[in-house]
């Protein structure tokens, strides 16, 4: 049994809502055995309201949420991860710094919530399906055996929970 807890980054472009409310379900979820975190490569600056609101809804304190850059996590000072998902594809094609540690890394693509038209229902529904999308693949990450797992084994079922399909309720 592994003491310290995972560390994971979860990367969107503007870590205004699928990064920030897959930041606070593993939180949540993971119960100490990871500690999550989440930015941008080019951040809106703010967290939308939408993301805030269903987080609360959740019972999720969003004290945590804030919209930064992924520099923030790429420096000498800053912590080590042990596992990146990128969770949009504008994300995932970006030239991504060099990340200390090496950590393992996988997408997990989710629809922008965030760009969702349509009415008001229309869009809120968007941002409940990206976080039970994002809390079925939170939930397979939270089952996988790690400390068991070689790194090859580990990467390809990281990738499989990226293709996950996302239809059941």
């Amino acid at each position: 049994m592994r003491d310290t807890p995972y560390s994971v980054l979860f990367l969107c472009t503007g870590n205004s809502a699928r990064s920030i409310i897959a930041e606070g379900l593993l939180n949540r979820d993971g119960e100490g055995r990871f500690i999550a975190r989440s930015a941008g490569s080019h951040p809106k600056g703010e967290v939308h309201p939408y993301a805030l609101e269903l987080l609360g809804s959740l019972g999720i304190d969003t004290g945590f949420a804030r919209s930064k850059r992924w520099d923030e996590f790429a420096g000498p000072d800053a912590p080590r991860f042990d596992f990146i998902f990128t969770v949009c594809d504008a994300a995932a094609s970006e030239a991504c710094p060099i990340w200390p540690g090496h950590p393992m890394t996988a997408h997990w693509g989710v629809p922008d919530s965030a760009a969702a038209t349509g009415t008001e229902a229309e869009r809120r529904y968007a941002f409940a399906e990206a976080a039970r999308m994002l809390g079925n693949r939170i939930s397979l990450l939270l089952n996988l055996p790690i400390s068991s797992l070689d790194r090859l084994a580990l990467k390809s079922e990281l990738d499989a929970i990226g293709h996950t399909s996302d239809h059941s309720a």
